[in-house]
């Protein structure tokens, strides 16, 4: 086990919603901007834990699409947070699943002994690239920032116990925004196709193939890990899309061991995990001693599954 533990979490979620049939979306406001709604979320999570910026060893940004291409978003949101200290920043993205690698690196380097306090966020202002003739797409996403501030266990019993990632490239371009960097720059905005700008989606195709892969990506992951279904007291998956209740079966994670809040709250893209792992740890559903499942699937195909003894 790689010694780590959530020490403080913090989230922002935007004031504005909005209702497609009995389901709840939520969309950043013109006045608030993606940095706020990251520094935000890593504010509260720093005040959760009790240290300032200037405690923090490392940043890490897990957003799928950042602020801007240069610098990272890490090293923005550390500027919003603080202009000493002595922390590195960078950004690790695996889209959807981003928070789920940043907390399976952040456990390495903090298992080795190379830094002792790791901030983590996720987040992204999806609904800025969505195209609103892909009614798909359009109805699914939310916004939402979260953080969490890591530290190495002091007692030794808290940390990842297995993680596994793995990407099917068969499936790259079922889920992407082409535009806005080297394939397609700003300067060439003018003469390209403005849909390369906005996400697109082929979700019947995106689907089928996590069908495909995630049972056996599953059981690869418990029959090395060795643990069981029963080990688990809470599954945390990314909130895809309202197929998510049906694949959960599929993989035999239990219903009353796992959160489905896709109606309540939509897609809310890298930010997704944490958002629902911090909700629980707020409402008390998991505490200290309990082992956490984080998935999901993402852009590349790739797939994600961490266990957490919290």
């Amino acid at each position: 086990m790689r010694s780590c533990e959530i020490v403080g979490w913090g989230t922002v979620l935007p004031e504005r919603s909005v209702r497609f049939g009995d389901e709840v979306r939520y969309r950043i406001t013109e006045d608030m901007s993606h940095l706020d709604m990251l520094a935000g979320a890593c504010e509260r999570a720093l005040a959760h834990a009790g240290i300032t910026a200037n405690e923090v060893d490392l940043v890490l940004g897990a957003s799928a699409a950042g602020v801007q291409p240069i610098p990272c978003t890490a090293a923005l949101v550390l500027e919003r947070l603080t202009l000493d200290g002595h922390a590195a920043a960078f950004d690790v993205n695996s889209t959807c699943t981003s928070f789920i690698t940043a907390l399976d690196v952040a456990s390495r380097y903090l298992d080795a002994g190379d830094h002792d306090t790791v901030l983590v966020f996720a987040g992204d202002v999806g609904t800025r690239f969505l195209n609103p003739a892909q009614k798909e797409s359009y109805e699914l996403f939310s916004d939402a920032g979260a953080a969490v501030v890591l530290r190495r266990s002091e007692s030794g019993e808290s940390g990842v116990i297995a993680s596994a990632q793995q990407t099917w490239p068969a499936y790259a371009h079922d889920t992407e925004i082409r535009g806005g960097l080297s394939r397609s720059p700003a300067q060439a905005y003018a003469d390209a196709d403005p849909g390369d700008y906005l996400f697109d989606m082929d979700g019947r195709r995106a689907l089928l193939g996590m069908m495909r892969v995630l049972p056996d990506f599953f059981a690869r992951f418990h029959e090395r890990s060795g643990i069981g279904y029963d080990d688990v007291a809470l599954w945390v998956p990314h909130q895809a899309s309202a197929a998510l209740g049906p694949m959960l079966d599929r993989l035999g994670i239990p219903a009353d061991r796992r959160i489905d809040e896709v109606a309540a709250f939509g897609n809310m893209v890298s930010a997704s995990v944490p958002f629902m792992l911090a909700r629980a740890l707020d409402q008390g559903r998991v505490a200290r001693g309990d082992t956490v499942v984080l998935c999901g699937t993402a852009a590349g195909l790739t797939a994600n599954i961490l266990a957490l003894r919290l």
